[in-house]
Parts: C-alpha cells; structure tokens; sequence
C-alpha cells in the first residue's frame, strides 16, 4: 500500500474536515432548533432561524477550505466531489477510495463527539442529530432539489476553480451556496449534497428514511455538471482536484496547475 504510506496526511486531513463540518452542523444545529435553546425562545421565526443556519454552516465550509487540513487534502469533504474528479482524471482510483472512506469516517466520528459533548439535546426530535430528510413536497422533488443544488455547486466550484485569477475564491463561491442553499432549498430536500453527510447522522440517529436520495442524487448532479463542463470547455482545462490550490501544501492530485 505504497498510495496509503505516502498519502495518508491528504485522508487524514480530509476525514477531520468532514468531522469537524459535522460537529459544527451538530452544534449550530441544537442551538437554532431546540425548543429551549435561548437563540430560538428569542427568534421564534423559522425562516431567521434557518437563515442564521445557512451563515453558521457557510462559515464552517469557507473556514474549513482556507485551514490547513482543507489546503492540504482539496477539502472535497464529499463523496460526490471525490467521485467527480475521479471521472476528470485528477484523482487516482486508490487516493479516491481512500478519500471516501475517510469522508465516511470521519463523518460518523464527528456526530459521534458531537453525541457525546451535547447528549439529549441533540437527540431532541426537533434536531434528531441533524438528518437530511425529505420536506413536505415529498420524495422526488428531494431527489431534483439535490441534483439541481449538486449541479450548480459543481458548476462553480470548476469554472472558479481552473480559472488561476479566481482559484483563491473557490472556497468563498461554495461556501455562498452553502449558505443560499440551506436558507432556501433546505426545506425540499434537508440539503445534504453529500452522502458522507447524511451518513453520519443517520448512523447515530439510526433514521435510514429515503436514504437512496442522497445516495444517488448528490453524485449524479456533480458528474452532470463535470460532464456539462467538460462538453463546453475540454477536460484539459480541469487543472486540479483541489479547492484552493495557490497554497503551499504539496498537492497528491494530478495537477496541471500553473505554478
């Protein structure tokens, strides 16, 4: 396992990222839904309530890009994103499944922890460790919502990305999203985008409920939007697996960034 020795700091670093996201969602989640939270005895709007979380959340993912763990591993923090630039040639087979894996882990750790540190308070129904589930319109338009919402992340984060004057914004461009999409889109589809994600807290909650959507949704949206990319502007213009690439952390990926 030569790929393991050598890269083994990139999943490492990608798994505490994905945890951290979790601890943080697990966090900011007990505090904006529990009903004897003091931020929700004193705003009692939903929609403020879910908008604070949409700035909590946006927060955590452009900190997380800009740390070091997120320099060093490309801060995919997904599944989807992993597997998307798998299909761009940028990441090797080996490195991606060790990615995922390390998504996965360390998305269970951070509910885990989160578990541990906030107790009934995060198991209360009104948080239910921070699942993604269908909203009321139902199953399938969870199912579009995410696509739709993986797509146009996707979309951004590789024209920002491979252009080297925009590459810095990377971060900040899907963090915004992170931000729109929970304070809007969250209601269709719970806004996961990630499998790892959902994983995580259904694992602890032991809530499987329309898992297959953020199963399948969130990959086929991302490999859509590569192929959409691809189609218009060439795969050679994909430059790297990485978030945020002008950093000086060395880079496993099969990179043609300029440097």
């Amino acid at each position: 396992m030569t790929t393991f020795a050598e890269h083994w700091p990139e999943y490492a670093s990608e798994g505490l990222g994905l945890g951290l996201f979790m601890l943080s969602a697990c966090s900011f989640g007990t505090l904006l839904a529990h009903p004897e939270s003091p931020v929700v005895r004193l705003i009692r709007n939903p929609t403020v309530l879910r908008v604070l979380m949409g700035l909590a959340m946006g927060s955590t993912s452009a900190a997380l890009v800009y740390s070091r763990l997120g320099k060093r591993s490309g801060a995919h923090m997904n599944p989807s994103t992993t597997l998307t630039f798998l299909r761009l040639g940028k990441v090797q087979p080996l490195d991606a499944l060790f990615y995922i894996a390390a998504q996965f882990l360390g998305a269970i750790l951070g509910v885990g922890i989160a578990r541990i540190v906030l107790g009934m308070w995060l198991a209360h129904p009104a948080v239910d460790y921070v699942v993604t589930l269908p909203g009321r319109y139902g199953y399938w338009w969870a199912f579009l919502g995410e696509i739709a919402i993986t797509f146009l992340l996707m979309s951004v984060v590789l024209r920002v990305a491979n252009t080297p004057k925009l590459n810095r914004y990377t971060g900040l461009c899907a963090a915004l999203l992170v931000m729109i999409y929970i304070s809007i889109e969250a209601p269709i589809s719970g806004m996961s985008m990630n499998p790892a994600r959902t994983f995580g807290s259904a694992f602890s909650a032991a809530n499987w409920t329309a898992i297959w959507i953020y199963f399948t949704a969130p990959p086929l949206g991302m490999l859509m939007a590569a192929e959409f990319y691809v189609r218009s502007r060439g795969q050679a213009l994909v430059l790297c697996a990485k978030l945020h690439h002008d950093n000086f952390e060395r880079c496993i990926f099969r990179c043609n960034f300029p440097t």
